[in-house]
């Protein structure tokens, strides 16, 4: 009786593993390169990146490869969700509720001139952020925005 609760509780453990979508992954800027234009991805503050359930994930060094990688693929793997670094902090954001700003006068890895933040709040902080127009994930990605990890 005992083999079976606990075979029953590693199921349900299983199952409620599965389900919830991955969380962003360790970069590794002295290895990893863009899956877009295969640039090294030497800076995390204009990094982001797409995981999914099963696969390695995908790194960009620039908001911009992963917009044009993302309309290059528009089959994604099931709930793939793709992430973008705060450029204030590093910090990884679900690239779907990130706050971007453009700034022409900005360089970015690839020109895309795009940086993010987790909030608008953080974009005030950001002296690099002043002078940019400030965008939506829609904006950036297009009116499906980017995989936010549904099925």
């Amino acid at each position: 009786m005992r083999s079976l609760a606990v075979a029953a509780m590693l199921l349900a453990l299983a199952i409620g593993c599965r389900r919830s979508p991955p969380g962003p992954a360790a970069l590794d800027t002295r290895h990893d390169t863009c899956a877009h234009c295969r640039m090294a991805v030497s800076d995390v503050h204009f990094a982001a990146q797409l995981v999914a359930p099963g696969e390695e994930p995908r790194f960009f060094d620039d908001i911009g490869c992963l917009r044009d990688w993302l309309h290059a693929n528009p089959r994604v793997p099931a709930r793939a969700i793709a992430f973008v670094a705060d450029h204030g902090d590093g910090r990884w954001v679900p690239a779907a509720s990130a706050v971007y700003v453009r700034v022409p006068g900005l360089q970015t890895p690839m020109g895309s001139h795009l940086i993010a933040h987790v909030a608008a709040m953080s974009t005030a902080a950001d002296p690099s952020a002043t002078g940019g127009t400030q965008l939506t994930a829609a904006d950036v990605f297009g009116p499906s925005g980017p995989p936010n990890g549904a099925p």
